[in-house]
């Protein structure tokens, strides 16, 4: 399937609307923190005030911390569809590679919060074979427009991906039948 906002072969990034909705969360958090925990303190204890202005200070320390870790997180974001498999590159401090072959994806999930709406932007969560019982997904590509379209590409492509494949990335094909069960139970286990 030809996609217009995600060819083959082509690495593309979350939207930039990403920041946004990742520091209102932390925006959020951090007032939260400030109105139920900070405020309270300073009110109705007998705590000194060098101590108070050292946890706001301490608070907008980490905020200013988070709110420059995002632009660097987003930066390091990168996805790419190929003809077998997506690829995937994140992290900051660590870094974080990952391949997801058509062959193994069970699951196309696309998940959007109210903030999220606002912002026009999904997440497609994708589970493989071996996460399907899991509540993380596999991988999950963050802060896109056309969740819809991308989902279908994939499907697309998992649909066209060979059913019965060796595993090796050989190309290869192996009828299920020619495979004792346990031999097939074992490689489905690895």
């Amino acid at each position: 399937m030809n996609s217009q906002h995600y060819p083959l072969n082509t690495l593309f990034k979350p939207e930039p609307s990403m920041k946004t909705w990742f520091r209102g969360g932390i925006a959020l958090i951090i007032g939260f923190f400030l109105l139920f925990a900070y405020v309270p303190i300073v009110l109705f204890s007998d705590m000194p005030a060098e101590f108070s202005f050292i946890m706001l200070g301490g608070t907008l320390l980490l905020f200013v911390l988070l709110w420059y870790w995002v632009g660097l997180y987003y930066e390091s974001m990168y996805y790419e569809l190929r003809e077998d498999e997506i690829n995937w590159k994140r992290g900051v401090w660590f870094r974080t590679t990952g391949i997801v072959p058509y062959n193994r994806i069970t699951n196309l999930d696309v998940r959007q919060g109210p903030f999220m709406r606002f912002l026009g932007i999904s997440s497609l969560a994708i589970q493989t074979a071996g996460y399907s019982g899991q509540v993380a997904s596999e991988i999950r590509i963050e802060a896109i427009v056309h969740a819809e379209e991308l989902r279908e590409v994939i499907r697309s492509m998992v649909r066209g991906s060979p059913a019965h494949d060796d595993g090796t990335g050989s190309g290869t094909q192996v009828s299920a039948s020619s495979i004792p069960v346990d031999q097939q139970i074992l490689s489905e286990l690895k």
